[in-house]
């Protein structure tokens, strides 16, 4: 199964199991089914609870907003991450406020979907990853979808949060199988971390270098270990965690190593990665051999040409880099 096929499994599950269940968002409603196809046979399925939207992601997230405070789920989706920025005040002075402003604390099931990422040619507008710029908001939630999670325990655990979570959906991945990594490569869960190790018992056991990474950039960083692996024999391990924020960073803790990098999309500066440096430093610097090593997408906008998208993007070169260098110390 592709990871788009399970996505639209999950809301398709999600409108099953919960009466209170809306989906809405721009050109969402059958035969179209979203731009990525991801609420394919919803509206068929369930018209009443499947709502089409103006071009307005500050209203539809303002009305998911609403949906939710009055007790529904809400799943929003913005047809491009980029313009989430439209609805940041709506989600974070109005939604992720309302889950304590009140006195006392107000249960919020809403759920907005980012499609986000490079790497389709669809230019600097249409391709940012802007996950740090909604880290550490109180009351708001972020998630990323991996091919190592199901989409449906991942949508379970958020609505469950009673919060509002911002769902980011790295585009390139829609197409991947799920589940599936390099056969170099054995993937498990430990609740919502996936742990990749290779496949041999010895170099899984004492990996060189830890990778961690969120979803969109875990088949980059796949890449990276298996140049390293077969050209350098040098072992990695990847650590994937669902929810990017608030980091369950004790989760993390017992597969860390004294090499670690921290690979991502965005931009550099205030970065999701520093958070997770930051949080690694406070627990576990006295096993360290050094400060975790940041690696990111270059501080540009992201060209339209796919020979100058990749060299802006984080790439496997770029990672694979990074890790001989935090080895050297």
């Amino acid at each position: 199964m592709r990871v788009a096929e399970n996505l639209n499994a999950a809301l398709h599950g999600l409108l099953d199991d919960d009466p209170t269940a809306y989906v809405l968002g721009e050109d969402v409603l059958d035969p179209y089914g979203g731009a990525f196809k991801i609420t394919k046979g919803l509206s068929t399925r369930f018209p009443d609870r499947v709502i089409t939207t103006p071009i307005s992601e500050g209203a539809l997230t303002g009305v998911a907003a609403g949906l939710a405070l009055t007790g529904n789920t809400a799943v929003a989706e913005i047809m491009f991450g980029d313009f989430v920025t439209l609805a940041f005040d709506q989600l974070c002075n109005f939604a992720a406020k309302s889950v304590s402003m009140y006195g006392s604390r107000l249960p919020l099931r809403m759920v907005v979907r980012c499609p986000t990422g490079g790497g389709r040619g669809y230019g600097p507008t249409h391709s940012q990853s802007l996950q740090k710029h909604f880290v550490g908001v109180p009351g708001l939630a972020l998630y990323e979808m991996s091919p190592f999670h199901d989409n449906r325990e991942v949508f379970a655990a958020m609505v469950d949060r009673g919060e509002p979570c911002l769902f980011f959906e790295d585009k390139v991945l829609y197409t991947r199988p799920m589940g599936q990594a390099d056969p170099l490569f054995e993937v498990r869960r430990d609740g919502g971390l996936a742990v990749v190790d290779p496949a041999v018992p010895d170099l899984a056991g004492r990996p060189d270098c830890v990778i961690v990474a969120p979803g969109g950039t875990a088949h980059r960083a796949l890449g990276a270990m298996r140049s390293l692996l077969l050209q350098e024999e040098i072992s990695c391990r990847l650590l994937v965690p669902s929810r990017l924020y608030p980091l369950d960073a004790e989760a993390l803790l017992p597969y860390l190593g004294p090499v670690v990098v921290v690979a991502e999309e965005s931009t550099p500066g205030g970065t999701w990665g520093g958070e997770v440096a930051h949080r690694i430093h406070q627990r576990a610097w006295d096993r360290l051999r050094g400060p975790v090593r940041l690696v990111c997408s270059k501080a540009s906008v992201i060209p339209t040409a796919a020979h100058l998208e990749r060299e802006v993007l984080v790439t496997e070169s770029a990672i694979h880099h990074a890790v001989r260098e935090a080895l050297r110390g």
